[in-house]
This record gives C-alpha cells, structure tokens and sequence, in this order.
C-alpha cells in the first residue's frame, strides 16, 4: 500500500506538467500573448517540480527544480525589463514646434471676447 502512495506525487507531477503544456497553449491561443504563456508555464513546471519533491527526494529531482525556478526567476525578471524599456520607448517628448503650432490654432479659433 505504501509503494502506491509513494507513485502518486510522481504520476501528480506529470500529470501537472502535462496539464502545464495543455494551459500554456491554451493561453497562448487565447490571448496571444507569450510572455503570459511562458509565465503559466513555467509556474505549473515548478508546481510539478516541488510536488515530485514530496516523494522520494533525490539530488536529480532537487536540482532539476532549482533549475527550473531559476529560469523561471531569469524569464520573469527579462520580462519586466522588457516591458519597461518597452513603456519608455512608447514615451515620446512632446516637439516644441507641434506645441507651438496648437498654441496657435487655438489662438486663432478662440473668440476674441474669451481671452
């Protein structure tokens, strides 16, 4: 009986990690976004990880989960710097001569008794 209790967080674990393909696609179809299937993903791969270290723990099983957070640490940290150079591209300074120009135009359109 306890050899069949000792199977089930390895079988849980692939089955988790199956279901971690399964939901990264699905996310991925859904929203088209990688980065957010990459982040599903990868957090279902350390669940997988840490639930096969609840049977039998070996060195192998340790560090392929730490192998696996610290991509998943690697990964998460490129994609906030990604998204923030990315927010700091979209900022573009205002040019002087367009604001001068809509200064103007609204100048012009204003009537004369509002200024």
């Amino acid at each position: 009986m306890s050899s069949t209790l000792a199977a089930v967080p390895g079988i849980a674990s692939q089955f988790i990690a199956a279901a971690a393909l399964v939901a990264a696609l699905l996310a991925l179809a859904a929203t088209r976004r990688p980065a957010l299937a990459l982040g599903i993903l990868l957090d279902m791969l350390v669940a997988a990880g840490l639930l096969r270290l609840v049977g039998d723990p070996s060195w192998r099983a340790i560090a392929t989960i730490a192998i696996v957070i610290a991509i998943r640490h690697l990964v998460a940290h490129g994609l906030r710097l990604a998204a923030r150079s990315w927010k700091e591209t979209e900022k573009e300074p205002p040019d002087r001569t367009r604001r001068r120009y809509e200064q103007t135009v609204r100048h012009l359109l204003q009537p004369a008794w509002r200024r």
